[in-house]
């Protein structure tokens, strides 16, 4: 059996219940550029020095720097707003380049444009250009909770680098917003600042007014909600730990007679534990009963097929009947028959009679 993984998940999800389909390049390859000096900016995520914070991840130190450096200046009047001095985000550059600290005399303004500058030039954009089509489309579902959902989980398709310098880069938005009444720069402006650096249009087909306005309500959407942003939901971890769990372990085929197996239709019971299990130490998993009813409502659990007649119809089919275990669309004397279903006993594993 094939482990889903939450990636499949989402993805099965985006496209059944929203009609979102994305398609991920998982193998692209990625070129990279190697110089004799250091360097800072151009360099893949990956290729960069970086920090691990237990609450996002490994962080570039540059965005670390620049953000810690602009955090103790929030109050300034039109932060990501007013440009710097090209000349002397050059310089900055330059130096970072060279692996000099130079972040703590520069001005709030060039700072920040030297952050924007960073996004700006990553070899690969932070959002992969096969999710803002499906980003786009969550922006026009009709229900403001769909596109909310629909946008969150586009949010967990990310890769692990991306997703870490995102919500660490939107967390630091967020703080910078709260303090709008002092630097005249909320949510909404900063998404219209960042989105030609974070999810800038693909070719001059997307640079119309309606695809603009639905990229910088993305951004603002994970402005207002960045402790979200690439947090898989519990219900889909619910799911996917459901699908993935396996109440039976050493299993053995049987068939109509004598246990022959069936070339594809043979069923799987679990033998009674023995003396010799008992002392091995074998752990069984233990079944969380209400998981997939919650999660899945229309999973159906059987164990077991059983003739079915109108008589055990009437009779109420009591425990007393013999059953004779049957492969599936298989009779005693080759006709076809009505196979009946015996759903799953919800007992311990002592006091269960029949699988």
């Amino acid at each position: 059996m094939m482990n889903i993984t939450y990636r499949n998940a989402i993805l099965f999800q985006l496209q059944l219940v929203y009609g979102i389909s994305v398609q991920l390049n998982c193998q692209r390859k990625r070129k990279i550029t190697f110089t004799g000096r250091r360097k800072v900016f151009g360099l893949p995520l990956e290729k960069l020095p970086g920090c691990c914070i237990p609450e996002y991840g490994v962080v570039p130190c540059i965005l670390l720097e620049a953000c810690s450096f602009l955090l103790e200046r929030a109050g300034t009047v039109g932060l990501f707003r007013q440009p710097g001095s090209s000349i002397r985000i050059k310089a900055l550059k330059a130096k970072l380049n060279l692996g000099e600290g130079c972040l703590s005399t520069a001005l709030p303004s060039d700072v920040a444009s030297l952050l924007k500058h960073f996004c700006r030039e990553l070899p690969e954009p932070l959002f992969p250009s096969e999710v803002h089509a499906a980003l786009l489309q969550a922006q026009a579902l009709p229900k403001q909770d769909e596109r909310i959902a629909a946008t969150h989980l586009l949010s967990c398709l990310l890769p692990a680098p991306n997703t870490s310098l995102l919500r660490y880069l939107f967390t630091f938005l967020s703080t910078i917003s709260q303090r709008c009444a002092e630097n005249l720069m909320t949510s909404s402006n900063l998404a219209v600042v960042f989105t030609p650096c974070l999810l800038a249009p693909l070719n001059t087909v997307e640079m119309s007014e309606g695809r603009l306005e639905a990229r910088v309500e993305v951004l603002h959407f994970f402005i207002e909600n960045p402790h979200i942003f690439g947090v898989v939901p519990k219900a889909v971890m619910d799911g996917v730990e459901f699908l993935n769990f396996r109440p039976l372990q050493d299993t053995v085929p049987i068939g109509i007679e004598g246990g022959t197996r069936t070339k594809g239709h043979c069923l799987k019971v679990t033998p009674p534990r023995t003396p010799v299990m008992e002392q091995v130490g074998e752990k069984r998993p233990s079944l969380r009963r209400s998981l997939g009813v919650e999660t899945f409502p229309s999973v159906v659990q059987f164990r077991k097929y059983t003739l079915y007649t109108e008589e055990q119809e009437d009779n109420g089919m009591p425990d007393e009947t013999p059953e004779r275990t049957l492969a599936r669309g298989q009779s005693t004397d080759g006709c076809p028959v009505l196979l009946r279903v015996g759903k799953l006993n919800m007992t311990t594993w002592k006091r269960r009679r029949t699988l």
